[in-house]
């Protein structure tokens, strides 16, 4: 594999260099005005509280409440069961 061909599959891995030694050696502010700005539009304070995860705190918690999982899982188990059952003794014989 060419060295160039791992640098572009990598490439989306590796973020690029927002500040790079040469503009910090500078001494001078003004090269990292834009790592300043982008810093500064970034929302301060505490992250926003989530509900409580997963599939109970998802659906049968807080003011989305649904049985639909439920449902979905009592005719997911019976549509799996007929299906076995209609193999194993409907298909190849007659009644």
């Amino acid at each position: 594999m060419h060295a160039s061909l791992v640098r572009r599959q990598l490439g989306t891995l590796i973020p690029p260099k927002v500040a790079t030694p040469k503009s910090l050696s500078g001494g001078s502010g003004a090269s990292l005005t834009p790592l300043v700005e982008f810093y500064s539009k970034l929302p301060k304070g505490s992250a926003p509280t989530s509900a409580s995860g997963g599939i109970k705190g998802r659906y049968f918690e807080g003011k989305n409440a649904t049985a639909a999982p439920l449902a979905f899982t009592m005719l997911a188990l019976f549509g799996l069961g007929y299906t076995i059952d209609y193999h194993k003794h409907h298909k190849n014989h007659a009644h």
